[in-house]
């Protein structure tokens, strides 16, 4: 859990900093971020300056330790050959949101070059997202884990970080309520506070079971290109469809989505779980050891 432990504190000490910088930027005015948003995306920059420093000082900061310890060709053949994984996975999903009535069309979304540019974006997003987190979590983390502590602790730990992290997000302050450093460090402190609200169960179930699929699949390729790949198709299929869909309050099954995205939730935790068993039993022919 030591491993764990240091990368959890990184993350902390980069939103510790954010917090106590905003007011800072707020103050003048010049910034038109609300406070919230702009503690979160300066936690995020921090995160990205210091982490290759970070990952040298854990001895971290090398393409094995990284996942990337493969040639160009099967990367590129993993990239894509998971986007394809990715996209059946969660767009099987959606479809079922689709089918029981928890998601429903937004007439509003536009068509054609509307589509298109939305499509475009949710695929740099997801490519983005899924390059910076699994170099993170099935990288270096579960790396550092692995080195210390055995695959189990690995798969396990790195999981239930990657879970936690989607929820360690600052809340805004009520309107009437004026922004300063005092307020800014309860926001920090309402983040983890936060994080163990019952809300957050089954989409924060679902992120663990998902963290685990791409753990073994880590632990069985030897390296991120699968886990990229599939995680971006996720990304991918989750940004487009709720830019296309809009979430029904009144389904009867809405239960089935958490508050997370209105996407994930138990629904999810459920099919993700199903794959990670099939995939723990059976192995894929595609994901072999190099």
């Amino acid at each position: 859990m030591r491993p764990t432990l240091r990368f959890f504190a990184y993350l902390c000490v980069c939103l510790l900093i954010a917090g106590l910088l905003t007011p800072l930027l707020v103050a003048p005015g010049w910034i038109a971020v609300e406070p919230h948003r702009l503690m979160g995306r300066l936690a995020q920059l921090l995160i990205l300056i210091g982490l290759w420093p970070f990952l040298a000082w854990q001895g971290l900061a090398q393409r094995a330790a990284l996942g990337y310890e493969i040639g160009r060709s099967a990367l590129g053949y993993a990239l894509v050959g998971g986007w394809i994984l990715g996209v059946l996975m969660l767009g099987a999903l959606f479809l079922v949101l689709l089918i029981l009535g928890i998601r429903v069309p937004d007439p509003e979304s536009g068509e054609g070059l509307a589509i298109l540019g939305l499509g475009l974006k949710a695929l740099g997003a997801g490519l983005m997202i899924a390059l910076l987190e699994e170099s993170f979590f099935r990288g270096a983390l579960y790396t550092a884990i692995r080195q210390e502590e055995g695959v189990g602790a690995a798969v396990i730990w790195s999981s239930g970080l990657y879970a936690a992290v989607h929820f360690l997000k600052p809340s805004a302050l009520p309107d009437a309520v004026a922004f300063d450093t005092s307020r800014a460090l309860w926001m920090i402190a309402y983040v983890f506070i936060d994080l163990w609200q019952w809300k957050n169960l089954d989409s924060g179930i679902a992120l663990f079971l998902a963290g685990l699929l791409l753990a073994w699949i880590r632990e069985r390729a030897g390296h991120l290109g699968w886990c990229i790949g599939i995680h971006a198709g996720w990304v991918f299929v989750i940004q487009l469809g709720r830019g296309l869909t809009d979430g029904n309050p009144e389904a009867t099954w809405g239960w089935l989505v958490g508050s997370y995205d209105g996407v994930i939730g138990w629904l999810a935790a459920l099919w993700i779980g199903g794959l990670s068993l099939l995939a723990w039993f059976l192995g894929h022919p595609g994901i072999a050891k190099s």
